[in-house]
C-alpha cells in the first residue's frame, strides 16, 4: 500500500504543472500570517509536513527563518522544490518521506501541515501521525484540511473531513487550541475547496 500511495503521488508531480494541482498556491498568505503570529524567532526549527513543491518554504526563507525542514512522499517533488529555489535550497533540509512511516531527527518548534494529514484515512495512520507530533513537536503546531463542506477526494484519493470541533479533539490529548479559521481556496482551475486551518500549542 505504501508503495501504490508513493507512485500515485510521483505519477501526479511527474505528470503535472503547478498549474494542474488543486492545491497550488502562488502566495500561501494564511500559513504565513498563521505562522508569523506565533512571534518566533528566526531560528526556530521549523517543518513543513508534505510540502512537495509548495512555495510556502521560499516565503519563509523571505520573511528571514533560516532552520527549516520539507518532508514529503515524492521525491519529484522536493526536486522540484530544489529547482526553483536555486541555491538557497542549499540551506533546507530535504526529507524523502511518507507521512505515517516518518522518523523525525530532532524536535520542532513549529509543525505546518497543509492538505497531508486529510489523507490519513484509518484509525491506525491518524495515531500514528499523532504519536510522532506528540514526540516531535515542542512548541506550535499550524494544520490546514478540507473542512465538513470540503471535497471527499483529492487527486483521486479519499480524505478525511474535519469540523473545527473535531479536530480540536482528535489532538487533545497533546495539544490545545490557540485558534481556528476557514479558508477558501480557489483552485487554479477556479473551483473552491473549504478548509478549516487550526494553530494549536503543545501541552506542557
Amino acid at each position: 500500500m505504501e508503495e501504490d500511495t508513493k507512485a500515485h503521488w510521483e505519477h501526479v508531480y511527474r505528470e503535472k504543472s503547478p498549474e494542474q494541482m488543486s492545491w497550488t498556491q502562488e502566495t500561501p498568505q494564511l500559513s504565513i500570517n498563521l505562522i508569523k503570529s506565533l512571534n518566533l524567532p528566526k531560528t526556530a526549527n521549523i517543518i513543513d509536513l508534505g510540502g512537495g513543491d509548495s512555495k510556502l518554504v521560499d516565503h519563509l526563507l523571505q520573511e528571514g527563518y533560516t532552520n527549516i525542514t520539507v518532508v514529503d512522499i515524492s521525491i519529484v517533488a522536493l526536486e522540484k522544490a530544489q529547482l526553483r529555489l536555486g541555491e538557497k535550497s542549499k540551506i533546507i533540509k530535504w526529507v524523502v518521506s511518507d507521512i505515517i512511516n516518518f522518523v523525525p531527527q530532532e524536535k520542532y518548534e513549529l509543525w505546518h501541515d497543509r492538505a497531508a494529514f486529510h489523507f490519513l484515512t484509518t484509525i491506525d495512520q491518524i495515531n500514528r501521525y499523532l504519536s510522532i507530533t506528540a514526540n516531535a513537536v515542542t512548541g506550535y503546531m499550524v494544520l490546514g484540511v478540507f473542512s465538513e463542506t470540503g471535497p471527499e477526494k483529492c487527486s483521486g484519493l479519499p480524505v478525511k473531513r474535519y469540523s473545527e470541533q473535531l479536530l480540536e479533539e482528535v489532538f487533545a490529548g497533546n495539544f490545545s487550541k490557540i485558534a481556528c479559521v476557514k479558508e477558501q481556496h480557489i483552485t487554479p482551475f477556479q473551483t473552491s475547496q473549504d478548509f478549516v486551518f487550526c494553530t494549536f500549542r503543545r501541552h506542557c
